[in-house]
């Protein structure tokens, strides 16, 4: 059938009208226009859709049947027209956040008050290490991605959005937390560290600290995630390294303290990065400058 939604706006309101003079009233046409609009949907599908009864118009049975086909098909068109308003607007949407472990607390508290302002947003979060994030960007699979240093091999678009101060912890009876006053970097590497996996933005961090000393980064213990260095620091396998803002519940709960040390915290950034090809939907362009505006706001924990 070769019918216009034009035929079946008409063809509707003359059918909830029973009158083709009352409904080209409401369409601000004329009753000529209505008459043939309604004809031409007629000779579309090939049947009668209406029959005088009087001064009333009835439907037949296969006015009755378009009848149902355009209240569906125009509530679909207008409830289409009213999304993709809100995709435009940045009211819906997907977006994709790829993080860098050691952003993932901060990264989850920006998502969880953007979501407040966007409740229908869908949001594929993906929590990865460095090697993980780099081949994102590249791969240009992201919308955006949270990290620490940006790679200069590739083609992107980064900008710094908060501090990230990196700290000593150690498990509450740690003999440093007894010392008065910062524990030395030699103290520190008699008790040595459980570290990440090479390659990661804390790992190579932490090597460089020690390297620029002209000492050797005693990694005791090599874990894949940020949470396995805080379990293991807990369990007494040696001391570790991570960012300020991944520590609150265990600070707050006495599982992990913070040792005063020389030289710490390094103080680190964090970046939005994209490729630079990416084209951000609307949804995403507002999370990006949301991410921008908000995170400064995140409070430091002491």
């Amino acid at each position: 059938m070769n019918i216009t939604l034009r035929q079946l706006r008409i063809f509707l309101e003359v059918a909830e009208s029973s009158s083709f003079t009352r409904a080209s009233r409401k369409l601000y046409l004329t009753q000529p226009a209505v008459s043939m609009q309604v004809k031409q949907l007629e000779q579309a599908v090939g049947y009668r859709l209406l029959q005088k009864q009087g001064r009333s118009l009835l439907l037949t049975d296969a006015g009755e049947e378009v009848l149902a086909l355009s209240r569906n098909l125009l509530q679909q068109v207008e409830t289409t027209a009213e999304r993709l308003q809100m995709i435009a607007d940045g009211q819906l949407g997907r977006l994709k956040l790829v993080v860098a472990s050691t952003v993932s607390a901060v990264a989850t508290k920006l998502l969880a008050r953007f979501r407040d302002d966007f409740p229908s947003m869908q949001v594929h979060f993906e929590v990865t290490n460095r090697a993980g994030l780099l081949q994102q960007i590249q791969n240009n699979e992201a919308d955006i991605v949270l990290m620490g240093q940006p790679p200069d091999n590739l083609p992107i678009e980064a900008v710094s959005f908060m501090k990230n101060p990196l700290v000593v912890v150690a498990a509450p009876d740690h003999p440093l937390l007894k010392e008065q006053g910062p524990a030395s970097i030699p103290a520190l590497l008699e008790h040595g560290f459980v570290v990440r996996e090479p390659g990661s933005g804390t790992r190579m961090a932490m090597e460089r600290f020690f390297n620029e000393r002209d000492l050797h980064l005693d990694a005791r213990m090599e874990v894949n995630s940020n949470e396995a260095i805080k379990q293991a620091v807990e369990a007494g396998l040696g001391l570790g390294v991570v960012s300020i803002h991944t520590l609150e519940a265990e600070l707050q709960e006495g599982r992990l303290a913070v040792v005063e040390a020389e030289g710490f915290p390094l103080l680190r950034t964090w970046y939005l990065v994209q490729h630079r090809d990416k084209r951000l939907s609307p949804l995403a362009q507002k999370f990006r400058e949301y991410v921008l505006q908000q995170a400064s706001l995140i409070e430091t924990l002491p």
